[in-house]
């Protein structure tokens, strides 16, 4: 049987709120990062406003299944993922990731934390599709998802706007057979 909620890099963990929001609200001042995970206008928010966002969605949870990003060697908080259903009829999720800590952009340990996710989303909640979207202009992101097997789907041009300048929008999708297949020849 495979652990759900641990990778060769990272685990998936559960905070509480008032841990979550104390790195969010560090992570929210950085607006690289903000640019690279959200599509809305940077904004500064309190580590309270967060605190109470978190108990907030905490409350829908039947929809979505979120976790922390944890590293393996040193146990650290570094980012968050989860899965947000849009039809247990047609079993298809959307799927969203951030690491806000920066040390480790570019290290793996997105991808090991996408790795985790898609495995939870088929194996635990039986889904049959797994579709997530991205900026154009985050290529570190595209090459994680493309690792994890996922295809891009669509692009639409000039969705986005950015310092003065039109971006497009990338969506992407994993199928339960395309992942299958993947384990397989691992």
């Amino acid at each position: 049987m495979k652990d759900l909620y641990r990778g060769t890099l990272v685990r998936l963990s559960d905070e509480s709120p008032e841990v979550l929001a104390k790195a969010f609200a560090k992570w929210n001042q950085d607006t690289e990062q903000h640019r690279l995970a959200d599509d809305d206008p940077a904004q500064l928010w309190s580590e309270k406003k967060i605190k109470e966002q978190i108990e907030k969605r905490a409350e829908r949870s039947s929809q979505s299944f979120r976790f922390s990003i944890r590293t393996l060697e040193d146990d650290r908080l570094i980012g968050g993922v989860g899965l947000w259903i849009s039809s247990w009829t047609h079993s298809e999720t959307w799927l969203g990731i951030s690491i806000g800590d920066r040390d480790y952009w570019g290290r793996g340990y997105g991808t090991d934390a996408m790795r985790l996710i898609v495995q939870y989303g088929f194996l635990e909640l039986n889904l049959r599709r797994i579709s997530l979207g991205l900026h154009a202009y985050n290529e570190r992101a595209l090459k994680s998802y493309e690792k994890v097997g996922f295809k891009l789907e669509g692009r639409m041009r000039g969705e986005g706007f950015r310092d003065g300048v039109h971006y497009d929008s990338l969506w992407m999708g994993i199928l339960r057979e395309e992942w299958l297949a993947l384990q397989e020849a691992v």
